[in-house]
């Protein structure tokens, strides 16, 4: 019988030996490794391709989000977040996470996560990059405060260092993502113009050449400029 290998990231010597203690009770698991913090774990992913992650947020060098953000789909396993905050509930569902173990939490509460996971089918490829549903909404936070923007109501989005700006009307927030993930997700919805732009199709109100491969776009109230790499995005919505 094979079994799941499962690797335990935490920054916390004591949780990382209490999550070995709970697995080694179960024969269908094989613990495939430990890791301290966020950079060691993209490392160990990438390398040992485990079945499940049980993954703590708050860590040194890289949070557990972050740790997702920097793998392909084709790496990214099945998730369970272990932490001692709850705050970031909401943001473990939107990464589809199967599960979010709340420290301290009950050895009964592990393994209905656990099980849970283990009747859960690996995602394909497939599944990850064609299969998976666009978001219907974002939540931006603001201190302790979450707003939720339709995705039909965001104009465009533009990139920010390591977060992206969203744009509805008159109003803006930022999200902590990238946007290669995000036009990955909202494909074809979204249109990439520019390497820091993202337009809804649905908002362009007017398209003006200006030569040479570039566009002004109107979107909503604002005027955007498209460059030239991404010329046949442009050409593909004028012909629709």
């Amino acid at each position: 019988m094979s079994r799941l290998p499962v690797l335990i990231v935490d920054d916390e010597r004591i949780c990382r030996s209490g999550l070995i203690r709970l697995l080694a009770a179960d024969e269908e698991i094989e613990i495939a490794g430990e890791c301290a913090n966020g950079l060691e774990a993209v490392a160990a992913i990438r390398a040992k391709s485990p079945g499940l992650v049980f993954l703590d947020i708050q860590m040194p060098e890289m949070d557990g989000f972050e740790v997702l953000r920097c793998l392909s789909p084709e790496e990214t396993p099945r998730v369970i977040f272990v932490t001692a905050y709850d705050q970031f509930a909401i943001q473990a569902f939107e990464v589809n996470a199967l599960d979010y173990l709340l420290k301290p939490f009950s050895d009964e509460r592990f393994r209905r996560a656990l099980a849970r996971a283990k009747s859960t089918p690996q995602p394909s490829l497939a599944n990850l990059v064609e299969g998976t549903p666009p978001p219907s909404r974002f939540v931006v936070r603001s201190g302790g405060r979450a707003r939720f923007i339709a995705v039909e109501d965001v104009d465009w989005i533009e990139s920010a260092e390591n977060y992206v700006c969203l744009h509805a009307g008159g109003e803006s927030g930022l999200l902590r993502e990238t946007m290669n993930s995000l036009e990955a997700r909202l494909q074809p919805q979204f249109v990439r113009i520019h390497r820091a732009l993202l337009v809804n199709a649905g908002r362009i109100r007017e398209i003006t050449s200006l030569g040479g491969g570039e566009y002004e776009i109107l979107v909503g109230l604002q005027l955007l400029k498209s460059s030239r790499r991404y010329q046949r995005a442009i050409t593909r919505l004028l012909r629709k």
